[in-house]
């Protein structure tokens, strides 16, 4: 879509740092999934949490990742709707 509609440079900057962090958010849960499963093979509520916790950061992470890409292409797709 960055291609298609020409998104300016600061757009593309943006559109890569919010894809990159919720990878990086990913990874991040992912590793503290791993840790926590290593250290603890019954079930724990504070391991539960824990993990709960880790992936609402993901979750919020790429949430606002959306709401980037919405107010960066909403204009975009409305002027080619517009036009149409």
């Amino acid at each position: 879509a960055g291609l298609y509609f020409k998104i300016t440079r600061v757009e593309w900057l943006l559109l890569v740092v919010s894809s990159g962090g919720v990878l990086t958010a990913e990874l991040f849960n992912t590793a503290v999934e791993s840790v926590l499963d290593y250290m603890e093979k019954k079930h724990d509520l504070n391991v539960r949490i824990a993990k709960d916790v880790a992936a609402g950061g993901v979750l919020i992470t790429a949430l606002v990742s959306v709401i980037v890409g919405l107010i960066i292409f909403a204009p975009y797709v409305l002027d080619l709707a517009f036009s149409l």
